[in-house]
């Protein structure tokens, strides 16, 4: 997930489109039978266990669940050589006793590293620790993880190129050499998982925008030149208020994915809220349509393997923590509201995953 972002101001309602109904690119019917694409939300172990409603909600309305923190360095591995699986085992076994998925998140991240990290000195030390680490938590979850974010936001916010990497103690340590370091560990570890490259800021509409595009199928073709397994690209598609979606733009990358054979998915939709309007129907229209835009773009071209929301209430959200809004009214970036009621956004999302074909 990525944290940083731009200032945001609102759009009117008549710079959101209405969401068309979907199709594919190769035209077929919309209301052809078809199973639905599978959704799912980031979610919180710690709600899982304490909030029963909440609990609910997941259990009824995904088919996919992705730990928002769980699986991440700091909580899995916060000292070196020592793991903590508790709360991703209490992830899993909530998963298996409602015949739920889990999409793993994540090995390789420039963010959110323990500080034990900061120490290794060399490239052998940074090698040993990342492949043991990547080693460890895949083959704990060999054959119940199905779907792993490998590499998590590897370009820096304005590349040049795809050698344009964010600083991390990875890159600082290995360069771009981490990338397929962290890849073939994984699928080592679980050669049955499907490998994903997640990214951010990719569907907008602006010369930033496109830059991040150009790299990103620059540096997926380095890896498929190197013969570095992948399977898929993750479009995380957090929307911003202030920013139009880039259909063209998107659309040509998506072509770009497919070429190299690579899938799509959907992995941490939501709509940041903070410069719409206050009042609640209205705002909500506004992110459902928002939502609609960015999802109509991508089923025109391709079928994603998954459409996953990062978070499935408003209830628990990461938004307000950077973004709240200076009306000091509750952000609403999600499907499910703070009372675990349905909104547009919701609709929209079952739309496009129930016609999409």
């Amino acid at each position: 997930m990525a944290l940083g972002a731009s200032g945001i101001a609102g759009l009117s309602g008549a710079a959101l489109a209405t969401p068309q109904t979907p199709t594919s690119a190769a035209g077929a019917s919309a209301n052809s039978i078809r199973v639905p694409i599978p959704y799912g939300a980031a979610v919180r172990v710690d709600a899982l266990t304490s909030d029963a409603s909440y609990r609910a909600a997941v259990i009824a309305n995904c088919q996919i669940v992705v730990p928002e923190g769980e699986m991440k360095w700091p909580d899995i591995h916060p000292a070196r050589g020592e793991y903590r699986f508790e709360k991703a085992d209490v992830l899993m076994d909530f998963a298996r006793q409602n015949n739920i998925e889990v999409r793993g998140h994540t090995l390789a991240w420039y963010g959110g590293m323990p500080a034990w990290t900061a120490a290794i000195g060399s490239r052998a030390e940074a090698e040993r620790e990342l492949v043991g680490h990547i080693e460890t938590v895949v083959s704990r979850y060999r054959g119940a993880i199905p779907s792993w974010d490998v590499v998590n936001e590897p370009l820096v916010d304005w590349p040049e190129d795809e050698s344009s990497l964010r600083p991390s103690i990875w890159t600082s340590r290995l360069g771009p050499d981490y990338l397929p370091i962290a890849l073939r560990a994984a699928a080592a570890a679980d050669p049955d998982t499907r490998l994903v490259l997640n990214e951010y800021d990719v569907e907008f509409r602006g010369a930033r925008f496109a830059a991040r595009r150009k790299a990103l199928v620059r540096l997926l073709r380095s890896l498929r030149d190197r013969d570095v397994p992948l399977h898929a690209v993750g479009l995380q598609a957090h929307l911003f208020a202030d920013r139009a979606i880039d259909r063209d733009g998107l659309q040509e990358l998506l072509v770009e994915i497919a070429t190299l054979k690579l899938d799509v998915l959907i992995t941490e939709l939501d709509v940041i809220d903070y410069g719409l309007p206050g009042k609640v129907g209205e705002r909500d229209a506004l992110v459902a349509d928002m939502a609609g835009q960015f999802l109509g773009a991508v089923c025109d071209v391709v079928r994603p393997r998954a459409i996953l929301t990062w978070g499935l209430s408003d209830r628990y959200t990461w938004v307000p923590t950077y973004f709240k809004r200076i009306d000091g009214m509750p952000n609403r970036p999600l499907p499910l509201d703070a009372e675990l009621k349905r909104k547009p956004l919701f609709d929209v999302i079952e739309q496009y995953r129930r016609n999409t074909v």
